[in-house]
């Protein structure tokens, strides 16, 4: 139907505007004389199909409509769903209607596009909304005073329309509610358009303009998130914490004062995401400070409003959104940064109006909005990774670049760190171009530079609020007997396979220690990727095997040092990965390398080459990505190994 598309077009059209939409807000609708089609709810504007509407019979809705229901709201509203679900043309598809299903149908417009725009809101949840909508928009528009969403709302609604129709003998295209969010009808999209861009137009006409531009991050965070990821945390899964900071919200955090113009919703959408409350920490000099002043204050926020703050706002550091997953606590820092925006506006109307505690309350424990809560969040696939936030040095390409692909298809978020700058972001790009909750993040990163891995430590604590598990994977190889082998070389090589490990677990340790003061009993992870080679000795490749033989000195030496923080640190040797670029490269693979070397005795060619190394393997193949993913997997979920060098060699290696 050409109508149902038309629909579909302008959903997305808003819906994809976060200067109209943000998450999953905002609904849309078409109607004939018979049928309404509806956005169900937990269905994404921006993204929505035709099979993301309901399609409903409109003789059935008008039951609701007349029909009366009980005074208890919790009773009423469940009743209300089930007349709603009654009234579905396609029960078998089970999608639930929009709570406001009721009110598109009430209008007579054939199209319907319910949006929460940043410029409207800035008037809606202003101390003088509605003189100044009469006097912007005059008797073009139905304004409706706050009242509680779903079916309350709705008749609300109906009664003030009534009144609208006998006392202008038309249909309003626009229906204001406060605090809330704009209701913009008409027999065409493209009338819909022009209205938007009318009204829009006529209130920023009153504003200021509001420029936002962003500020660096402060080392500081890196001392602070942690302890506040694990002060939010309950049991072995930590919380996502994400960093934000631009000048708009440091205009907010700058003292007591400034911060109460975001210190209560404006609308139900700004509870949902983000909960009712922000929490402010104004002494943030040193870490030690912020983490007490943190600390005392939400143990108090905990007494009063009887659950943790999802909003963070730290004096000269920025805004910190917590969350179970990455993409939950960006949905909740866009959403609150466009409550930031709207109270700067409401100044241009006589200041914010916030929703008051009887508001908050019924919006917190309505139980339609907490099921849009669990569907933004989505369904856990319950992996021993999942929302794990963990680095992979060398993670590009290769072994690293595998561990990082496995990693994020379970449901962990993945810093890459590589010194390939081009290879190195374009994995990351293709691995969030398919990513669900979690995010792939990429650094440049030098292993066998100290202020390098800092950096890295740093920008994935800013990013995520802390880290679970570090995979030391970068390594070089270089193939050659002493008589080859130049003590640069040699040097390198050391610097990088064995330094190199060092380094990362040094920073590393730092925050998975902060972490552990914070929360006794969760256990994080250091994991070596080695090799083979750090068991036994290798012909004419002693500086490789040197380097991965002192590894494990490190692995079972720092065990003994960071076990007693939950730190657990283990090396992983795998046999041959003959099918990375290791091994296979045409220029400057381990095959091409051991043929120019002659460390395979009457080796003419690669494959000589590739058929002596497999000869070796008792299971007659080399190592793979999921070979090595097992023995991680096994690593972080068990809570009593430390220490180990855990072989993954096809029987090639065997144990003493």
């Amino acid at each position: 139907m050409k109508e149902i598309e038309e629909l579909i077009v302008i959903s997305q059209f808003y819906g994809k505007n976060s200067d109209f939409v943000i998450a999953g807000g905002g609904n849309t609708s078409f109607k004939t004389d018979s049928l309404l089609w509806v956005k169900a709810s937990g269905t994404t504007l921006g993204e929505i199909t035709e099979n993301g509407f309901a399609v409903l019979d409109r003789e059935k809705l008008k039951i609701i409509a007349g029909k009366k229901y009980s005074d208890n709201s919790d009773q009423r509203e469940q009743e209300v769903k089930t007349d709603l679900f009654r009234a579905a043309t396609e029960p078998e598809k089970q999608l639930r209607p929009s709570v406001e299903t009721s009110l598109h149908d009430l209008i007579r417009y054939r199209f319907v596009v319910h949006t929460h725009p940043t410029v409207v809101n800035a008037l809606l949840c202003s101390r003088n909304a509605e003189n100044k909508m009469k006097e912007l928009l005059g008797d073009s528009a139905m304004y409706i005073p706050y009242t509680d969403p779903g079916y309350v709302l709705f008749k609300k609604v109906e009664s003030e329309l009534l009144k609208y129709r006998d006392t202008h003998h038309a249909e309003p295209h626009l229906i204001l509610l406060q605090n809330h969010g704009i209701f913009v009808s008409a027999d065409s999209v493209d009338e819909i358009k022009q209205i938007y861009d009318e009204v829009t137009a006529k209130i920023s006409a009153h504003l200021a303009p509001l420029t936002i531009d962003p500020l660096p991050a402060d080392d500081r965070a890196a001392a602070i998130l942690p302890a506040i990821r694990m002060l939010l945390s309950t049991g072995n899964t930590g919380k996502i914490v994400t960093l934000r900071n631009n000048t708009l919200i440091a205009s907010f955090y700058e003292n007591e004062q400034a911060f109460a113009g975001a210190s209560a919703p404006f609308t139900p959408d700004i509870i949902v995401y983000c909960k009712a409350r922000p929490l402010y920490v104004e002494n943030t000099r040193t870490a030690a400070a912020a983490i007490e002043e943190f600390s005392r204050k939400l143990e108090q926020y905990r007494k009063t409003y009887g659950y943790d703050p999802k909003m963070i706002l730290l004096k000269d550091i920025g805004l910190a959104g917590v969350e179970d997953n990455f993409k939950s606590a960006g949905i909740a820092l866009d959403v609150f940064e466009d409550l930031l925006k709207i109270s700067r506006y409401t100044h241009a109307f006589g200041g914010p109006k916030f929703l008051n505690a009887r508001e908050i309350a019924f919006i917190d424990n309505w139980e339609v909005e907490n099921y849009r809560r669990a569907v933004s969040k989505g369904q856990s696939a319950n992996h021993a990774t999942e929302n794990k936030i963990v680095i992979v040095t060398g993670g590009a390409q290769g072994f690293g670049g595998g561990i990082a692909e496995q990693l994020m298809a379970q449901n962990a978020h993945v810093v890459i760190a590589d010194l390939n700058e081009t290879v190195g972001q374009q994995m990351a790009d293709r691995l969030n171009a398919t990513a669900k909750k979690n995010r792939a993040l990429f650094v440049k990163t030098d292993v066998s530079d100290a202020a390098s891995v800092q950096r890295l430590i740093t920008t994935t604590v800013q990013q995520f609020g802390g880290l679970d598990a570090f995979i030391s994977n970068a390594g070089i190889l270089r193939a050659g007997g002493l008589d080859e082998m130049t003590p640069e070389t040699f040097e390198l090589m050391t610097k990088v396979n064995y330094t190199g490990y060092f380094i990362c677990a040094k920073y590393a340790s730092e925050v998975l220690k902060l972490q552990a003061k914070y929360k006794k009993g969760y256990f994080t992870d250091i994991i070596q990727i080695n090799s083979k080679s750090g068991l036994k000795g290798s012909n004419k490749n002693f500086a490789y095997a040197g380097g991965k033989f002192g590894g494990i000195g490190l692995t079972q030496s720092f065990a003994m040092e960071l076990m007693p923080f939950g730190i657990k640190v283990n090396s992983i040797c795998p046999g041959n990965f003959f099918d990375g670029p290791l091994w296979s490269d045409p220029e400057k693979g381990l095959f091409v390398q051991y043929l120019r070397a002659g460390k395979v005795p009457g080796a003419k060619t690669v494959a000589d080459v590739k058929n002596f190394y497999e000869s070796q393997v008792p299971a007659k193949r080399g190592c793979t990505v999921e070979d090595v993913m097992k023995a991680i997997r096994y690593i972080i979920e068990q809570e009593y190994e430390t220490g180990q060098a855990v072989p993954v060699t096809g029987g090639q290696n065997m144990l003493n």
